[in-house]
């Protein structure tokens, strides 16, 4: 009777401490959802979303912005709010379906209490919340957090199966696996790297073919494949209305290996950038950011994991298949030379899970009072300095750029920009429909459709066109100068000439080495200056 109450408590302080550590993740995740500028990916998928909002449509493309997972789950996000149209959606409503799949990624941990100890899940659980990278990309609204969650959710259900032999966790590992290809195209590597730690953890095992094959029931594989083919099909043929999608899904594959391999000039770095940016990352007057603390923990995580020692028989085939796919996806991405930081995260959460079975074998390696204090210290200055980066990172220097986790974003001084549109039309007879003329190179004008969304009537162009009238706002670069002084002062003839005013001293900073400018006509100028206080 006192061991079940002993047990039983136990399990109950386990519940209580998870249920905080849950509570923690959302209060760094929640808060201050818009304080960062939207980052140019955001605001793609964000009028990506409009259309399937406002038009009931969704086209997938095979050459950009991935997959329709994301774009359907913020769907689910607008109705709870009763958001029906663009300019009534916010921030607040894309980001929070990043926090959503960032909070379910530790929730899902309670689906392996019998493949972690209740100390590693916890750790598993404290880790994932308190790290700056998975903090920060679960307040950013690109699929990789989806990725990441859907690749972990068929992970513990394909073991569950293996453990239980019940349909349920077939098709959940079927569905896991078809949401993965339907968030993001580098699933295909996720696969590979899963297969071959499959293959390796069978070696190591010496387990053959037969035994596998044994394993499983193959009715119920095949219902649970049916499973993730169809929501997968149904997702990137916007539920059949495009059926093209689903032959594109599979073409996609050779555009995103062409990029993965460098057929791009964007975005290519060396080996061992995905370690810097985790690792070390240090600008002047600004504090050193890293997660080395976690690479620490997974030392001995590995080297329990490999040597087999204190591990469940369990346990042991899971965190092998684990530790090698760690290793192999990490190598993947190593050896590819297109690199953004977002990417790292699947990988990562390898790291971070090893590294919380780290934590438990150092726990039983603590035999004595003094290595028991150590290792406790450690653990508290280790967990109170990811704490504090998580809280730096993501609220103080959301959108710096000594921020490791910060590429190519926007920069605060993009409000000035925007404040200044609103604050002109609101003055103007026209307000939301003042005539804006954006302009810029390449198309370089991102995020700005998401913040003038509510404008109804702004044109968004590479090039001057001549034979348009001039916006009474224009938004351009100063690269196109030449061409708008001659759209304004060469083409039209005498006495039909509009004077334009710089509405700031000087460019506006859109991203790093980026700058725009706004240009006000001289009666709107004029009125504004007239009325403003």
């Amino acid at each position: 009777m006192n061991l079940q109450f002993s047990a039983s408590k136990k399990l109950f302080y386990f519940y209580v401490a998870f249920a905080a550590i849950v509570i923690l993740a959302l209060a760094l995740r929640l808060p201050k959802l818009a304080q960062r500028p939207m980052h140019t990916d955001e605001a793609v998928h964000a009028v990506k979303f409009a259309q399937l909002l406002e038009q009931h449509t969704y086209h997938y493309n095979p050459f950009e912005f991935h997959g329709p997972k994301l774009v359907y789950a913020t769907l689910i996000s607008a109705w709870l709010q009763g958001q029906k149209t663009f300019a009534d959606v916010t921030e607040q409503t894309l980001r929070f379906v990043p926090v959503i799949f960032g909070t379910a990624l530790i929730l899902i941990l309670l689906l392996a209490t019998t493949i972690f100890r209740k100390r590693t899940l916890l750790f598993a659980a404290l880790l994932t919340t308190l790290s700056p990278a998975f903090v920060f990309y679960s307040r950013y609204y690109i699929m990789e957090i989806l990725l990441v969650f859907f690749t972990f959710a068929s992970m513990l259900c394909g073991y569950k199966y293996l453990q239980t032999k019940k349909l349920l966790w077939a098709i959940g590992t079927g569905l896991s696996l078809g949401l993965m290809h339907a968030t993001k195209e580098t699933c295909i590597l996720v696969w590979f790297a899963m297969a071959v730690a499959i293959v390796l953890t069978m070696l190591l095992s010496k387990k053959n073919v037969r035994a596998l094959q044994d394993a499983l029931n193959w009715r119920h594989v095949f219902i649970g494949a049916v499973a993730g083919i169809l929501v997968s099909m149904l997702l990137f043929s916007a539920f059949l209305h495009n059926p093209r999608g689903i032959l594109d899904s599979i073409l996609t594959f050779k555009n995103y290996i062409t990029r993965g391999i460098g057929g791009f000039q964007e975005h290519i770095y060396p080996w061992d950038q995905y370690f810097k940016w985790l690792l070390l990352t240090k600008c002047a007057a600004r504090p050193l950011w890293t997660e080395v603390f976690i690479f620490i923990l997974a030392i001995p995580g590995f080297f329990g994991i490999f040597s087999q020692r204190h591990l469940s028989d369990e346990a042991k085939p899971f965190l092998q298949f684990l530790a090698f796919y760690t290793l192999v996806l990490t190598l993947i991405y190593m050896l590819l030379p297109y690199k953004t930081p977002w990417s790292l995260l699947g990988f990562y959460h390898g790291f971070i899970l090893i590294a919380a079975v780290g934590v438990n074998m150092l726990h039983t390696w603590a035999r004595y009072t003094l290595s028991k204090i150590f290792l406790i210290l450690m653990l508290a200055i280790g967990i109170a300095h990811l704490t504090w980066q998580s809280w730096q990172l993501n609220f103080k220097y959301a959108a710096d750029d000594s921020n490791p986790y910060v590429y190519s974003h926007t920069d605060n001084d993009f409000y000035r920009l925007v404040d200044g549109i609103k604050e002109i039309t609101s003055y103007w007879p026209e307000n939301k429909n003042t005539f804006i003329e954006v302009v810029c190179p390449d198309s370089d004008y991102w995020p700005l459709p998401w913040y003038l969304r509510d404008y109804t009537n702004v044109a968004y162009s590479c090039e001057f066109d001549f034979n348009l009238p001039a916006g009474t706002l224009i938004v351009t670069m100063p690269t196109l100068e030449g061409d708008l002084l001659k759209k304004l002062f060469e083409i039209p003839p005498p006495g039909q000439r509009n004077m334009y005013i710089p509405f700031f001293d000087h460019g506006i900073r859109l991203r790093p080495g980026v700058e725009i400018d706004l240009y006000v006509r001289k009666d709107v100028w004029d009125e504004w200056y007239r009325r403003s206080p």
